[in-house]
């Protein structure tokens, strides 16, 4: 009886959570739902267009890293999910409109579940 390792190793890749994949399309629903309000001329000027255009591909570039599992997905996914429950919770503060807060919970729920431990330590 020998203590040697086996010669072949095989790479275990851990596969994606049930809750990461659901952040993912929801994310991509909501980049697509931006882009579309950006095309039919909803803001009006072009700074602002530019802007949100940015952090629209900076979403879905950090959708695809999520989804391959890469921690620099991972971190923009997170990011993007604490920006916009922080944009929904000012701007219930300033309009005093209460429909705003509920997606500010579900964001917050977002990032709150992908803070977790063994959802970052999934990715590589």
């Amino acid at each position: 009886m020998s203590t040697e390792q086996p010669k072949h190793q095989f790479h275990v890749r851990k596969a994606i959570l049930p809750g990461m994949a659901a952040i993912a399309i929801f994310l991509l629903f909501y980049a697509m739902m931006m882009g579309f309000a950006i095309m039919h001329r909803h803001f009006d000027s072009s700074a602002s267009k530019v802007g949100l255009l940015i952090l629209c591909t900076l979403l879905l570039v950090g959708v695809l890293g999520l989804l391959r599992m890469k921690r620099w997905g991972w971190a923009l996914v997170t990011g993007g999910c604490l920006c916009m429950s922080l944009k929904d919770i000012y701007l219930t503060t300033h309009t005093h409109d209460p429909r705003f807060m509920i997606p500010a919970l579900l964001e917050l729920c977002f990032f709150l579940y992908l803070i977790r431990t063994d959802v970052r330590e999934r990715t590589t």
